[in-house]
């Protein structure tokens, strides 16, 4: 099983995910770090992912590979992430065969109605208890 952590900017948000999914399943999972830069990418591999890749074309070709992809909402929302998510790597996040679990953190002029304001730390437990219960 192939899981995928995306994220961009300084990759704060993926570093978390990572460091808590090492803490609660070990190394019995592959993670790779994508990061829409590899300033994001550096920060989520010394978190523990196993494997980490850079930039647009990398993030469409690992998203197609991947069974499970996490990371914020905004990584299926093109330009988003201050410009760094382009249009191209949120389709093929959006439309990658794997599970997506998509932690609703806000975004500039996109509301979610309905999603509980939960703290960050919260989102990240939800989703990687998400991820372990799809891994069994």
């Amino acid at each position: 099983m192939i899981l995928a952590v995306v994220d961009g900017l300084g990759g704060g948000i993926g570093s978390l995910i990572i460091r808590r999914l090492r803490d609660l399943l070990g190394g019995e999972i592959e993670i790779i770090a994508l990061g829409t830069n590899a300033i994001a990418t550096s920060a989520m591999m010394k978190a523990g992912a196993n494997r980490g890749a850079s930039g647009e074309n990398a993030i469409a070709v690992v998203a197609q590979e991947a069974d499970i992809l996490l990371g914020p909402m905004a990584v299926v929302v093109a330009n988003s992430m201050m410009g760094e998510l382009t249009p191209k790597m949120a389709e093929a996040i959006s439309s990658a065969r794997a599970k997506k679990i998509l932690l609703p953190l806000a975004l500039n002029r996109l509301e979610l109605i309905g999603v509980s304001g939960e703290p960050l730390p919260h989102l990240v437990e939800m989703g990687v208890q998400r991820v372990k219960e799809l891994i069994g």
